[in-house]
């Protein structure tokens, strides 16, 4: 019996200077559905939530650049925002044209998502949008500039803080580097994950350039955290968002959420007991919430 997998379609996608390798699988004629993944990811971070959505959609994966099979030119500035946003959008026209996708993302695939439906004009593309452990970055840096002088608001923003100190020793240099290429072996980063996150092994899925990613996947922090969160813009978007945010991440605290609605004309939120991981801590209720939110935004198009 085949999997899905290998009954996956196979493309390539150029998008400046970088060759983007696709993967579409599922029913031809339901609605695309596009999923990104986030650092040190690649599409495999998705197989545990692939099956439970391939009967209803047009399920397409993708590795971002400089990820897995796809190719970039190594710089840090190709890991800017703009950038991944664009590539983004170069995989949506090529494998929907003008007909508006659906998207899930997470961490970082999520933060690149939101940069493209904040561009004018998005919600002709995205149909909807739903994310997972990763914020607006202006988003956030307006929150974190601009925190409710209340003792539970200046302990949201001291969390906060606390929780996204390790991106300063993710761009800090050669350091981060050098320890990646020690500790970042599958291994290690597969039983952090039983560990710290209670994630089933069989549902760790890497890619066998895994310590590759990790390690040059850390420009992207490089090239965004301190200019988007001390420099934030005015960041608007009509496309309909969903939240899945997991109350136990480390990195993103869910009071970061918190006003959103000042910056979505739509958006709903489904708070999950859950780490930072949560596709592969529990992908059908990825795909499930995922599913839910896609067919009501569907039931209203229609």
């Amino acid at each position: 019996m085949t999997t899905f997998r290998e009954r996956a379609e196979a493309r390539t996608v150029k998008a400046d200077r970088a060759e983007l390798s696709v993967y579409e699988h599922g029913n031809p004629d339901g609605p695309v559905l596009v999923l990104v993944h986030g650092w040190p990811d690649t599409h495999r971070l998705w197989d545990g939530v692939v099956p439970h959505l391939v009967e209803k959609f047009r399920v397409v994966t993708y590795d971002t650049r400089g990820h897995g099979a796809s190719t970039g030119d190594g710089s840090v500035t190709e890991m800017k925002l703009a950038q991944l946003a664009d590539d983004f959008i170069a995989v949506v026209d090529a494998v929907a044209g003008s007909t508006p996708v659906h998207v899930l993302a997470h961490d970082w695939g999520s933060v690149q998502v939101w940069e493209a439906i904040c561009e004018p004009g998005s919600e002709s593309r995205i149909a909807s949008f739903t994310s997972i452990s990763g914020p607006s970055l202006d988003h956030m840096g307006t929150w974190l500039q601009n925190p409710k002088l209340t003792p539970k608001g200046l302990w949201q923003l001291l969390t906060q803080l606390v929780s996204g100190a390790y991106t300063l020793f993710f761009m800090a240099g050669p350091l981060p580097r050098v320890f990646f290429r020690v500790f970042g072996r599958r291994w290690i980063w597969s039983t952090s994950l039983r560990i710290v996150e209670r994630v089933d092994k069989r549902n760790v899925h890497l890619s066998p350039t895994f310590r590759r990613d990790m390690v040059n996947g850390l420009r992207i922090y490089r090239a965004n955290v301190l200019q988007k969160v001390l420099r934030p813009q005015e960041r608007y978007t009509q496309v309909p968002v969903h939240l899945l945010v997991t109350r136990r991440d480390p990195a993103i605290r869910p009071a970061s959420f918190e006003g959103i609605e000042r910056w979505v004309t739509r958006v709903s939120r489904t708070d999950v007991r859950s780490g930072h991981w949560l596709p592969l801590k529990n992908p059908a209720l990825v795909a499930r919430e995922t599913c839910a939110f896609v067919e009501r935004i569907e039931h209203e198009r229609a």
